[in-house]
């Protein structure tokens, strides 16, 4: 009897720990650091990581970042995935790169959690080739009311 207490303890807590999920502490998701290299199997992203220093909490901040194809072959951009809903990527689902030219990846961060953020951005091309970058910053808690008016300014007349 004590060892079947015993399993089933032991299952619930198996259990518990699974069910467990990110609660968002502090907004901040992390992820894969970005790669050192800037040339990952054919395309290129010119910046790797873009930091937005700090920014006002409530104002969404963008950043476009570029992708070349460097390879001899054309590349599709077949998906855009950040590591969080705070963070929008938008680029041409349609397009095709040919060898040398130029696409963009459009990344939007809305900003609404305070403090330091980084974010993964994993591009997905050409069906199942992957490469990343990241962007990151501060968000800093905007003030609640304008500043008090200064009574004192009159006196210095």
């Amino acid at each position: 009897m004590k060892k079947l207490l015993l399993i089933a303890i032991i299952c619930a807590s198996g259990s518990f720990a699974m069910a467990q999920k990110d609660d968002h502490s502090g907004h901040n998701h992390g992820g894969a650091p970005a790669a050192s290299s800037t040339t990952v199997e054919g395309i290129q992203i010119k910046e790797r990581e873009f930091d937005f220093g700090k920014i006002p909490q409530g104002k969404p901040v963008t950043h476009i970042f570029e992708v070349v194809n460097s390879s001899k072959s054309p590349y599709k951009i077949d998906h855009v995935q950040a590591s969080c809903g705070c963070t929008t990527p938008v680029w041409d689902k349609e397009k095709t790169i040919a060898p040398g030219e130029t696409s963009i990846i459009t990344v939007g961060y809305n900003a609404a959690a305070e403090g330091p953020f980084t974010k993964t951005i994993t591009v997905t091309y050409n069906g199942n080739q992957n490469s990343a970058f990241q962007i990151k910053g501060e968000v800093w808690k905007t003030p609640v009311t304008s500043a008090p008016a200064n009574e004192t300014l009159n006196d210095l007349n």
